[in-house]
């Protein structure tokens, strides 16, 4: 069954309780007397019988009197019935004049000795001057009782106090609460809970003998009852609380202590923070700059288009989160300083070379070094493909070269003209003839050679080199060439005294056909040629050229028909007078096949170039390679990657305990080549808690922080007005002030002392903060703690 509430005075009794009513009418009975004698013994007085001993009104009124400090009216001292029944009414209309509501409680039930009205009316002097005042963090009489039971007893082994009955049954919490005040009186280690007997006598002997708190249970009683009677137990705990309301004092210190301390801890684990973030960010700027400032350049393309790619990575991947970091650690400091502001302390200032500015101008150097990094690489790219292009112009000629000088030593320095018939060496001056204009004819692709070869190595080519070793053997070679061949002539022009006549049609045939020759295979190495352009303007100049080499087609055709029909002449000729020729032209290698094919070849080679020339017009990519019979572009788009878009970043912003409202923040943040845009951050904002007391107090605030009427705050404005309204919250006067409290009234403060008073935590911290005391009255480990309270608040060296 439930025990519904009753009001003061009022009894309920469950049925099925384990104990009678007479029974607790007799245990609360001997608790309220041993009360009431702990206050009337104070006035030289005591009762001995609670129900017989407040009827005449006279004690109780001393006993009210005692327990308030405050004189009651003067007692009538007559022996009759209604003499009695005044005195009882001018106490009973004091307790109702503290605001306490009298039910079913007369004078006339307390002058007839009726125990169970006597013992509600001492219960309700007990709730109003007892425990109605006890306030514990915010809950106030039983509720505040029980929290100050639960503080006091939390760190004890085997102790769980959750009420006023059952918890107190072992008597572990009784001996708890002395232990935590007085340890030198109580062994709490060597109580069992298995012994409640003795831990109850235990505690009610020491609470007697030495904190002057009369003996008001019997341990056997509580032991034997199921459920202890919940009004005695908080009598007797009250006596507890008020016996160490010295210690409560010293608990509310703490708590002040406490509070102040929890703020510096906070501010410094912010400070450590943006120390940290700091650090890491200026190390991060640090190993950056360098590496966008370095310009050295690579050797092949592939390595720069790593570098152009790292360099993406670091645009794209590892730049974001530490523009990200930057206005977080902006955040952090601004929230930081408010909230220095706001607890009354100094402003932080970062150690040296961590300031803000000192980010934003190291930030600005990175900023600086990538501005022209990117340009340098791509740049660096397009010498390279340049480089690249020109060692494939360079390899091409001369390995043309090379083929065709393949032989040609061994040819010039051949004796054939020694044993040569006078046709046979005049063909083979008119063939000498042909070579020289061959050889004139490569002298230009010589000089191209060398002054490719030339220009790699002004443009620093790795593989310069082999490039020179090449060209020099080619050079070598040409000169070799050249003076065989004047010693060849002037041999060959020495024989030709001796030989007679020549075939005029032969030799105009093969001084008409190397010439041809020549043309057609230099017209094929550049159909053959490969060029890199970068703009159309380009191909339509190749274009142009190109058209301007197709019209001189019409007449080198005419050219091949009229020396094949030289041909075809001597041929008509030499079969007209039955003339029998040899296969072959004595003086030229060139025959009509071989100018037929290399026409062939001249005319399909000019067709594929011009068709993919015009198609270079159409692919609009640049740059564009064309290169023989094949046509390819390998697109290199320089506008990739690489910008930081506007992002929107959520950042945490703590400004101040209490209510979590939104904020909007507006911070710089450097998008693409310095460019700066506003970046809105929607952050989750702590502000302080307001609580409005109706329109005349929100009135008088928006007089404070809008003045104007304009109809809205700025953020400034508030923290201006939270900072006037919490300015008295604490100050180091008020902590030394609490720090003296738990110290004794002493000018310094012992380890044992912040141990025993503060949170482990807490009390390490001030430990390890505070200075030596060095005052005359200073014992061995005394703290200064007047010193360490200034210092909190920036008002001291420390």
């Amino acid at each position: 069954t439930k025990r519904r509430s009753a009001p003061a005075g009022c009894w309920a009794v469950g049925v099925g309780h384990v104990v009678s009513f007479a029974l607790l009418i007799a245990f609360l009975s001997s608790t309220f007397t041993a009360w009431c004698n702990s206050h009337l013994r104070k006035a030289g007085t005591q009762i001995e019988n609670i129900d017989e001993d407040f009827r005449d009104g006279l004690k109780l009124m001393l006993l009210l009197e005692v327990i308030s400090g405050e004189r009651l009216p003067k007692p009538e001292r007559g022996k009759m019935r209604v003499h009695k029944i005044n005195n009882v009414n001018k106490a009973l209309d004091f307790i109702a004049s503290k605001g306490v509501k009298l039910v079913s409680i007369g004078a006339e039930e307390i002058v007839d000795g009726n125990a169970k009205m006597t013992l509600g009316m001492i219960w309700t002097i007990i709730l109003r001057f007892a425990i109605q005042d006890i306030s514990v963090e915010e809950t106030s009489a039983k509720e505040g009782l029980l929290l100050w039971c639960q503080r006091k007893t939390a760190p004890y082994k085997n102790v769980n106090v959750q009420n006023f009955h059952i918890s107190w049954k072992d008597g572990l919490a009784f001996n708890a609460l002395i232990h935590r005040h007085r340890p030198e009186l109580i062994e709490y280690d060597k109580l069992r809970k298995d012994d409640p007997v003795t831990n109850l006598n235990n505690a009610f002997e020491v609470a007697e003998k030495y904190l002057d708190i009369p003996k008001m249970l019997d341990a056997e009683d509580i032991v034997g009852t199921l459920r202890p009677d919940e009004k005695a137990i908080m009598t007797y705990v009250s006596c507890f609380y008020h016996a160490f309301s010295g210690a409560q004092k010293a608990e509310t210190a703490a708590n002040r202590i406490c509070k102040v301390l929890a703020v510096n801890q906070e501010n410094e684990h912010l400070m450590e923070d943006y120390e940290k973030l700091a650090s890491d960010l200026l190390e991060w700027i640090r190993r950056t700059i360098p590496w966008l400032e370095d310009r050295s350049p690579q050797k092949t393309i592939q390595e720069m288009q790593q570098k152009l790619e790292d360099f993406r990575d670091y645009r794209r991947v590892h730049k974001p989160p530490k523009v990200q970091e930057k206005c977080q650690l902006e955040i952090n400091f601004n929230t930081l300083q408010t909230k220095l502001r706001l607890s009354n302390r100094p402003a932080f200032m970062p150690s040296e070379g961590r300031m803000v500015s000192d980010i934003n101008t190291g930030w600005q150097q990175v900023e600086q070094a990538e501005k022209g990094y990117e340009e340098w690489l791509l740049n660096e790219i397009r010498r390279l493909e340049r480089l690249d292009h020109l060692a494939e112009k360079f390899r091409q000629k001369a390995s043309i070269h090379e083929a065709w000088t393949e032989g040609k030593e061994a040819m010039l320095k051949q004796k054939d003209y020694e044993t040569a018939t006078l046709s046979d060496i005049k063909a083979l001056i008119r063939k000498h003839e042909a070579f020289e204009s061959d050889l004139a004819a490569h002298q230009d692709r010589v000089e191209q050679i060398a002054a490719i070869a030339q220009e790699l190595n002004e443009l620093d080519y790795y593989d310069s080199p082999s490039v020179n070793a090449r060209c020099q053997k080619i050079c070598d070679q040409w000169d070799v060439l050249g003076s065989l061949t004047h010693s060849r002539r002037e041999a060959l022009e020495k024989t030709e005294k001796q030989l007679e006549t020549i075939d005029e049609l032969h030799l105009e045939y093969a001084k008409r056909a190397a010439p041809f020759n020549n043309w057609m295979e230099s017209a094929m190495e550049d159909l053959q040629d490969m060029f890199i352009v970068h703009t159309i303007e380009e191909i339509e100049g190749l274009i142009a050229a190109h058209d301007q080499f197709k019209a001189t087609l019409p007449d080198a055709d005419r050219e091949r028909e009229a020396i094949l029909g030289i041909q075809r002449e001597a041929q008509r000729i030499a079969e007209l007078h039955g003339i029998k020729l040899s296969a072959n032209n004595p003086y030229t290698s060139v025959t009509p096949q071989v100018i037929n094919s290399k026409w062939e070849r001249v005319s399909a080679a000019a067709g594929r170039r011009g068709g993919g020339l015009l198609w270079g017009v159409g692919a609009e990519q640049f740059p564009f390679y064309f290169w023989g019979q094949t046509s390819s572009f390998q697109p290199y788009d320089a506008r990739e990657g690489g910008d930081v878009d506007d992002a929107t970043l959520t950042v945490p912003h703590r400004c101040n305990e209490g209510e979590v409202g939104d904020a909007t923040l507006t911070v710089p943040h450097r998008c693409n080549e310095g460019e700066v845009s506003d970046v809105t951050h929607a952050a989750p904002h702590r502000c302080p808690p307001v609580f409005w007391q109706g329109d005349a107090e929100f009135n008088r605030i928006m007089s404070l922080v809008d003045p104007n009427g304009s109809g809205s705050v700025t953020f400034q404005a508030f923290i201006d007005f939270m900072s006037r309204e919490t300015t008295d919250t604490d100050t180091a006067d008020q902590v030394i002030a609490s720090f003296k409290v738990l110290a004794g009234d002493k000018n310094y403060i012992t380890a044992e002392e912040l141990r025993r008073e503060l949170p482990p935590e807490q009390a390490e911290y001030c430990i390890a903060r505070m200075a030596p005391y060095r005052g005359p009255d200073a014992t061995p480990g005394a703290l200064d703690y007047k010193s360490f309270s200034t210092a909190l608040y920036g008002e001291s060296d420390l």
